[in-house]
């Protein structure tokens, strides 16, 4: 499944030029731990409640939790006001809306965020998070039959579905039936494993030819017919 298909396209953002009392202010309204920082739709960088840490961090000891309510308060809010462009995250980790799930499941993985913004010719379309992801990992068996029946065998490979029986329970698939050609079974089995929501697959497939094993052999250089140049 693509990216475009799981990402949230209602997206909370603010401009570099914020002050970081207003995008306290916007996370604890609408209950984030950050903010995605837009510059013309383009994305430029993201606040967090971390950021708002390290920008307060000379100015006494505070717990994060209550750190936000203390810079929207009258009381105790700085003389120079700073903005979000000061503190912001630049280097931020994004995903293709064309990317599948998986990538994106790989990059929260090995950097440890929750959320990726998604970003198409760079300019930000959409949010994608771990839930989202997870979603695609969570689909009905019977989605999992259609999908490789129709799209699979019916429209990639041009096979008719009919010579397959598909079983599937809570994601784990089991193919049983005859396909012309042993390149066909292994097709088959590699395509449906990829398909969203598999979480094994069990193969009791046969088929008709070994075309694996078919080779074209030639007779020797002499031999062979002369074409009229």
């Amino acid at each position: 499944m693509i990216i475009r298909d799981l990402m949230t396209t209602d997206l909370i953002t603010v401009g570099p030029e914020t002050s970081l009392k207003e995008a306290a202010r916007r996370m604890l309204q609408a209950g984030i731990s950050g903010l995605l920082v837009t510059d013309d739709e383009r994305l430029v960088g993201i606040i967090t409640e971390a950021d708002f840490v390290s920008a307060e961090a000379g100015r006494g000891k505070r717990k994060r939790a209550g750190l936000l309510r203390f810079l929207i308060r009258d009381e105790g809010v700085p003389s120079e006001e700073r903005s979000v462009g000061d503190v912001m995250t630049t280097d931020v980790m994004t995903v293709s809306p064309d990317a599948e799930h998986v990538e994106a499941a790989r990059l929260m993985h090995l950097t440890g965020v929750k959320r990726l913004p998604v970003v198409e010719e760079g300019e930000l379309v959409g949010l994608v998070s771990r839930s989202d992801v997870l979603r695609s990992f969570v689909r009905p068996d019977q989605d999992i039959i259609d999908e490789i029946g129709d799209r699979v065998m019916r429209k990639v490979m041009w096979v008719d579905p009919k010579r397959v029986s598909i079983g599937c329970e809570e994601g784990n698939v089991t193919l049983v039936g005859n396909l012309e050609t042993r390149s066909d079974v292994e097709l088959l089995v590699e395509l449906a494993s990829r398909v969203d929501g598999v979480a094994s697959l069990k193969s009791e497939l046969r088929y008709e030819v070994d075309n694996t094993k078919l080779e074209m052999t030639l007779p020797p250089p002499s031999q062979r017919p002369m074409g009229n140049w």
